[in-house]
């Protein structure tokens, strides 16, 4: 197998650290260049079917796009540690979170730096409105995150989980626009503390 990446973005920053999490070593890394299009050639496109990093070659060429989807189809050939739950109840409540940490933290986040750094500029039309509004919903997403935080070590578990690759890569990506979660959120802080200390953490970057 083959994951096609770039270093560049935050998603294939989530398969890295999920990758990372498991010991898997027996995946080849293929850079991607996105800023010099590479992701936009006949090739890529016919493996990936559209656009995006990270993909998944398998051996027969078949691609699979989609950080969420890669982890899951890389959980069921290597189980253990499982990211994404043993347990009916335990997978539901992961499953949770990480929909959560995407749709209230990592998406808005993203959209906040594709629309606020000049460097984006080259691959989309900027609105700066979209990205002041984007960033105010992840403020909000956090608060939410900040009150789970208060109840459980990590975000879906008592262990880490995909809602915390999820979460953690994308405020960390926000870096780029100078994003930092406020003061007053205390249980993220010490949460994301415990995450940059974790080895996996320098996976992809």
């Amino acid at each position: 197998m083959k994951l096609h990446q770039s270093k560049r973005a935050p998603n294939p920053r989530r398969v890295r650290w999920f990758m990372a999490e498991k010991g898997i070593e027996d995946i080849e890394i293929v850079e991607v260049d996105i800023l010099g299009g590479d992701h936009r050639q006949p090739g890529y496109l016919g493996m990936a079917g559209l656009p995006h990093v990270p993909a998944l070659e398998l051996a027969d060429g078949t691609g699979i796009t989609e950080s969420i989807a890669i982890c899951r189809y890389l959980e069921h050939l290597y189980p253990e540690p499982s990211m994404f739950g043993t347990t009916p109840l335990e997978t539901a409540i992961i499953e949770m979170w990480t929909r959560r940490a995407e749709m209230m933290v990592a998406t808005p986040l993203m959209l906040a730096v594709r629309h606020g750094h000049p460097a984006l500029a080259a691959l989309e039309k900027q609105v700066p409105e979209i990205a002041d509004a984007q960033r105010a919903t992840a403020e909000r997403g956090l608060t939410v995150v900040d009150q789970r935080l208060g109840q459980s070590a990590f975000i879906a578990a008592d262990r880490i989980s995909m809602a915390d690759i999820v979460a953690f890569t994308a405020i960390d990506f926000a870096r780029m626009v100078k994003f930092r979660p406020a003061e007053e959120l205390h249980h993220v802080a010490r949460w994301m503390d415990a995450m940059r200390t974790r080895p996996a953490a320098s996976a992809g970057i």
